[in-house]
């Protein structure tokens, strides 16, 4: 189900700031070369992670699905002086390339690329998250919520890709594992009321939730 109009889309992408050349490169590359290759950010929400890490200035930044390592550069964008992104891949394949696009960008300094379960390697990262951006198994989401939320500083923002499913979940029955996950997720996320949360209409859905602190706590 295609939710997002082509012409609406291609439009957004054209009053919208470019990306680089080098994330240019990455998407073509991709769009070529690789079966998933529909799991790219891609140039809208390249730049939408750009502008959001630029406003938060991370000095940690976990993401949760590396792919082609796209948004991993467009997250590091944002980063403080001195700041790290952690990101975790589980396909050796994948992390392989992304490794290649770190170095093309020289910025192996700035992002620390682990391989293997998220669900293992999370809990031995000793950070305190600035932001989060969760885009891996969508089976995951709600353990990789959970996870990662007692290590977000109040004020730090979760953001979650693929939360309206190809528009699986807008169906009267949601059907398909990964569906029915992402449906959880959303219904979790909604009802948690130490965040606060919008979900925009950006690619496939968009869910940008920010961790809540003292006074400002919801009970």
């Amino acid at each position: 189900m295609e939710l997002i109009e082509p012409l609406a889309q291609a439009y957004a992408e054209r009053y919208s700031s470019g990306t680089g050349a080098l994330l240019e490169e990455i998407a073509a590359y991709t769009e070529a070369n690789h079966r998933e290759a529909h799991m790219l950010s891609g140039p809208l929400q390249g730049k939408f992670l750009q502008i959001v890490s630029r406003l938060v200035r991370p000095r940690r930044i976990l993401e949760i699905g590396t792919f082609m390592g796209y948004s991993a550069l467009c997250l590091a964008a944002g980063l403080e002086e001195g700041g790290k992104l952690h990101t975790i891949e589980l396909r050796d394949e994948d992390a392989d390339l992304a490794e290649g696009n770190f170095r093309r960008a020289n910025w192996q300094d700035r992002i620390i690329l682990h391989r293997g379960n998220a669900l293992a390697i999370i809990p031995t990262l000793d950070e305190v998250w600035d932001l989060v951006f969760i885009d891996a198994d969508k089976a995951g989401y709600i353990d990789y919520y959970k996870l990662v939320m007692p290590r977000l500083r109040q004020g730090g923002v979760v953001l979650a890709d693929n939360v309206l499913f190809h528009g699986q979940v807008l169906q009267p029955a949601v059907e398909g594992k990964s569906a029915k996950a992402i449906q959880a997720f959303n219904e979790m996320v909604a009802a948690d009321r130490t965040v606060e949360k919008v979900m925009l209409t950006v690619r496939d859905g968009l869910f940008v939730i920010q961790k809540l602190g003292g006074a400002q706590s919801r009970h």
